[in-house]
Formats: C-alpha cells, structure tokens, sequence
C-alpha cells in the first residue's frame, strides 16, 4: 500500500474548549466519508478517538488522536484534541503535524477561552484557522450574534464560508455556489465579501476583478484563497451540527477544496544549528529527498511498545528504512509502519512528505525528536511548542517498599506520554513532585499508574521551598580542639559574612595573609559552611544570598586535618549569621489568572485575602486577565478557588519570581514547628 502525495492530503486539527463536540464532529466525519459505518457515540464509549477507560468513564478526551478519512480526492488526517484546559498540553504538543487548525466553538457556549488562546496560538505558529460553530440546531435563535462577535473578537477576516438555512435544519454555500436563502443576513453578499477579501492578495486578480467586473471562478479563487490563509488575512467560518448532519458534507468540501495541504501551508519553523548559530531551515514536501519528520506524540502501547507517532516533512520512509534520531549517532531499523485510525495501528508500506503515522518500539525517539536518515540533518530541530508550565503539585511516593524503581520508571512514560506533566526531585525538601495543568489531570495520572502501571501511591501537597537569610554583616569564631589520647584535631577559623542581594545566591573567598590558613584546607572551610547553610540555622531552611570571607586563623603541625576545619568552618559560619540576624524568606510566584469580567471584584478581593500584590489587569472581550504576585503558600488550593469563584471558566498559569522576607508571624510559626520537630527527633 502506497502513500497519498501531498497535493492530496489535508492536515486539520479539530481544537477548542470540552463541551463543544469535537469528538462528535469528528465521528459525523469520519460517518458522512464511509471510514465507518455509522457515527459513535461520546455517552456508550462508542467514538473512533475517544476508547481508553478514563476518557470513556470521564466522556471528554484526554488526549489527542489521529484518524483518517477520503473525501473526492484528497485524504483528510483529522485529530481530535482536548478540550479541558487540564490536557491543553496534549492538545498543543501535536499541533505542528498540521497546516489547519480548526477550532471549534459551542453556538449555544459563544466565544470562550480556550477559543481565543488556539487563535491565538495558532496565528503565532503560522498555521491557518477555521472557525466552526457547532451546534447550531441547539442555538438557532443567536447564530447572527455569535457571528458578529466572532468579528469583534477575532477580526473583521472572520468570514463565512456558508450560512445556515432553514431553521438551522441545512446550510447554503456561499462560496462555491452562492445561490439560496440563509436564515440572516444574504448569500450574495456574503460571497462578495469573500471575493473581496481574498482578491486583496492578488494584484492582477483584484485588477480584473474591479475593472472588468468579472464574476470569478472558484478556481481562480483557489491560490489567493491559500495565500489569504497563509496571512491570515481570512479565517474562515462554518457552521454544522454534528447531531444533525446539518453542514456536515459543506465542511468536508470545504477540507478538501479550501484548506491547504503541505505544499501550500506555511512552512514548518525548522532551525538548523552550526558554528555560527541558529538559521531557519526550509523543509521540503519531496519524496525523493532526505527524510526529515517530527515526532509529535509519544505512547506505550501494552502490545506494540514504545509508540512513536510523527509527521512527516520530507523524504519517504518505508519497512527498514535506517533512521537517526535527533543527535543521535547510531541508527535504527524501521519496523512495521502504521497509519493511526483512533485505537486502530493499521499497517502500511510508506508515509511520503505531509502524512501522519506511527512507529513502534522506538526507544531513542520522544517528543520533538527529528527523525532523518543523514547526518547533515543532525542538528535540525523544529522550534518547540510552547506548552504551559504545570502549576498543580503533589508530593508522591510508592506506598509498598520495593516499588521505588517501578515508580519511577512509571513516571517516567507518563511525562513521555503528556508534556503537560513534569516530574521534579526538590533536593531542599526531598520530595518527588508530580505536577500537571490542574487537579484533573493529576487525578487521571495517578489513575494510570494505578491501572497500567500497578504502582499505589501516597500523595501529599508538596512542602514550600522556604529560604533563611541574613540581615547585615557580622563576624564568626570557632576553635575547633579534640584530643582523646591518640592523634588529636585542632582548627581555628575566622570569617565574616555579609548579606547579598536578593537572588545572587552564594560567595565564598578568603582574605588570608601569610598562610594562616593554608590553601589546601580552605576546601574544607568551605564545605563545613556549605553543610551548615544546607542544613539552615533557624528553621531547617537552606540559607541563600549572602557572601562568606575567611580572614584568619591557626593551625596546628600535627592535628590539623581537613575534618578538623570543616567542623570549624561550620561553626564559625553558624556563630556569624546568628550574630547577623537571621530571616525566613518565601518564594513569590508570578500568577496570571483569566476569567469572566463579572468575576473580577471576587478574584481580586481573593488575591488581595491571599496577600497577593496586583500587577496589572486587562480587559479581553467578556473576559479580564489579572497579573499578581502572590506567595507560593497561598495557592496549593487556588485551583479548587479558582472553580469557585467563576463556575469552572476560570484558567490561571504560576512562574517562580523571586523569594522575600516572610510576614513576622509566618516566620515564628516556622522557627517554632522547627524546634519542635528538632526536639521530637
């Protein structure tokens, strides 16, 4: 079985917010093109894309998913991607595999957050848009408003490819053939507006246009309509109901006819990196050439293995193909080839430029890997998607003794799987912490490694990564004399310390003057005031920001060893901050949160109870973005009062700041659970 070529493939990402039925778009598709039989149902667990336990029992997807379909002449991929904003680092990871993103939108919902960030996103990698408003059986009566704040919202190069008619019940063409009756506004003059819009990329084209007055033809629409797209100088706007049908064999004209394939896409943002840096590489869609493809999904398969799904850029790969992957200097053989249906591995011979597959048991590829098959394509590399940081954390460790190593390799393919998840070993607090887009998603994690894994965990919030400072400059003593009967220990060290500023970390140096202290045992000074600054001085916290000079001290010709001046040092170092006054200090974290405007006296009034500092606020349409300083304490449950406080619309991301002093009373409260701790041990 021979691929497509890429004038006939079309690349399309069905995106948006949960609710707005994109796996129930995705199956009226795959229904009206004969892939299936019949279209699935989201509620029986029936869909092609939507099969694993936990998307079945939650009836939404977590993760993104390929299938395919013919429609005329050309092979549509589809894939299917996350609604919630907890997967929303599945749902962009896979992005660069297409030319378009279609993002879908709920008629009876209107424009959401999740809508705007995918315009977003999408306009800034390049990619071409199409608006699909969904359900418009269930919101006839506001289809006419919704379109008008698609404008508002997005730009007036929101257009509509057809309109609906007859209650909601169809929809007219108004591109191909504008002919018929919409329920608003008038299909001619909705073609004209397209006709303008498009022809303002073509000079000769708008000449013959406004001069002559010639109605133009689809075809001579076709390339200025591509290069309109490439600009975004139009996005398109469709309206269907996938529980109808109503705009269903509309939109699969529309993929096929309109939207571009990889010959006429915007180019994927390849680099190529050499002695004199980093330069854009032009990737292109020719069979013959060298392969170069993009692994856009990593999973592990409980048959196949290790499954890498990719795109591809350029060149063919087939059954034995040997390929690189990345930097890597050893290649590997191709086994079997796959073309992804859901669930379903179907085998094939060979994916040429633009198609979507998959290879099993590919241990050196992850996500983002390049795969090529020369060695003058080992330092290219596509740029990275920009996936939002996890914010939500759970400390987790195994729950039987022995499970360590298992549970580490678990969470190991777990990340692999989902770029939304990171798994980070805090040294200061010794704890392994999971952290992901929400409470959801770290709920459906540690389902996984209970059900695929057979790892049982215990999970906790995660300890804060308090600091201890000093106040101001002071000076420390310690001599350090031991003799039981045998060779005996003797060190004297002098130091100082003085405060840094904030961020600046650790210094140490010496202002010895004839050999007081010779340079051999200066390493040992040194990691005697390393240990007590990791150790902490008031409250278990490691000290930071602060600078460290030896000025003087003794030896003795026989009993000065290094351990003699490490323990010296360390007394020395503990005398001087004492006597320079100690501070807890706590991380702050940049927060950005997004909500409905009508939300935004409670979301402040939360902020300003959690001692957090406003920064700026923005309105965004119906919506306001608020930027804060706040402590990290204050918001281990901010997800859960972020749900509260705007019925569930509500997003936020988290970036380390900077650490300040604690409020008096949060410090004493650690000093004392510290002594306490320190006295029950």
């Amino acid at each position: 079985m021979s691929g497509h070529s890429p004038e006939e493939i079309r690349n399309i990402a069905l995106t948006g917010a949960a609710g707005g039925g994109k796996t129930t778009l995705a199956e009226a598709l795959l229904a009206a093109a004969g892939a299936i039989g019949a279209a699935g149902s989201v509620n029986k667990g029936s869909t092609v894309s939507d099969t694993g336990l936990q998307e079945q029992a939650l009836q939404h997807s977590i993760a993104a998913s390929v299938m395919g379909l013919a429609w005329g002449d050309a092979w549509i991929n589809l894939i299917d991607t996350p609604g919630y904003v907890d997967f929303q680092g599945a749902a962009l990871s896979i992005l660069p595999a297409v030319e378009t993103v279609a993002v879908v939108i709920d008629a009876d919902g209107g424009v959401d957050a999740t809508a705007r960030r995918m315009m977003q996103w999408a306009g800034e990698r390049g990619l071409c848009r199409l608006i699909i408003i969904n359900r418009i059986d269930v919101a006839a009566a506001r289809l006419e408003a919704l379109l008008d704040d698609l404008r508002d919202t997005f730009g007036n190069e929101c257009l509509p490819l057809d309109l609906p008619a007859d209650g909601a019940r169809q929809v007219v063409d108004c591109f191909f053939a504008p002919q018929g009756t919409a329920d608003f506004s008038s299909v001619e003059a909705a073609h004209e507006q397209l006709v303008d819009q498009v022809v303002e990329v073509d000079e000769a084209l708008m000449a013959l246009y406004l001069e002559q007055g010639e109605a133009l033809s689809p075809e001579q629409l076709h390339a200025p309509f591509e290069a309109a797209l490439r600009d975004a100088h139009l996005v398109p706007v469709c309206f269907t109901s996938a529980a109808t049908g109503a705009g269903i064999p509309e939109l699969l004209e529309i993929f096929a006819r309109l939207m571009p394939s990889p010959l006429e896409g915007n180019p994927p943002p390849f680099l190529r990196q050499d002695e004199t840096g980093t330069h854009p590489y032009q990737a292109r869609p020719d069979p013959e050439a060298h392969v170069l493809a993009h692994v856009v999904k990593v999973e592990h398969d409980p048959f196949l293995g290790k499954l890498a799904v990719f795109r591809m850029h350029q060149g063919t790969v087939s059954r034995d193909t040997r390929l690189l992957a990345g930097e890597a200097r050893k290649p590997f053989r191709v086994g079997p080839l796959f073309r992804l249906q859901g669930w379903e591995h179907l085998e094939v011979e060979r994916l040429g430029p633009g198609e979507i597959g998959a290879l099993a048991k590919v241990e050196e590829a992850s996500l983002d890997t390049v795969l090529h098959d020369s060695h003058d394509e080992d330092h290219i590399h596509l740029r990275p998607v920009a996936v939002p940081a996890p914010v939500f954390g759970l400390a987790i460790r195994a729950r039987r003794h022995g499970d360590e190593q298992r549970l580490t390799e678990a969470l190991s393919r777990l990340v692999e799987e989902d770029p939304g998840l990171r798994v980070e070993q805090d040294a200061a607090t010794r704890e392994t912490v999971l952290r992901g887009q929400g409470e959801l998603h770290l709920r459906m994690a540690l389902a996984r490694l209970g059900e695929r894994y057979r790892v049982e965990v215990d999970t906790r919030p995660p300890s804060i990564a308090y600091r201890e400072t000093i106040r101001a400059p002071a000076e420390g003593h310690c001599r350090h004399k031991k003799q039981s009967g045998g060779a005996g220990q003797f060190g004297e060290v002098f130091l100082s310390v003085e405060p840094l500023p904030r961020g600046a970390g650790f210094e140490f140096a010496d202002s010895i003057r004839g050999g007081a202290i010779p340079s051999s045992l200066l390493p040992a000074v040194e990691k005697g005031v390393r240990q007590a600054m990791e150790e902490g001085a008031i409250a278990g916290y490691p000290l930071q920001d602060l600078r460290v000079v030896v000025q003087d001290g003794k030896t003795h010709p026989v009993d000065s060893k290094e351990i003699a001046f490490v323990i010296a040092g360390r007394k020395a170092f503990l005398d001087a901050v004492h006597k320079a006054g100690l501070q807890v200090l706590e991380p702050l974290v940049e927060l950005e949160v997004e909500g409905p405007g009508t939300a935004m006296g409670d979301l402040t009034a939360d902020l300003a109870a959690s001692r957090g500092r406003i920064q700026d606020t923005r309105t965004l349409g119906d919506q306001v973005s608020i930027q804060a300083l706040v402590p990290l304490a204050e918001v281990a449950d901010y997800p859960m009062r972020l749900n509260a406080l705007t019925g569930g619309s509500g997003r936020y991301t988290l970036r380390f700041s900077h650490y300040e002093p604690a409020p008096e009373a949060v410090q004493q409260a650690l000093v004392q659970a510290h002594r306490e701790a320190r006295q029950e041990a």
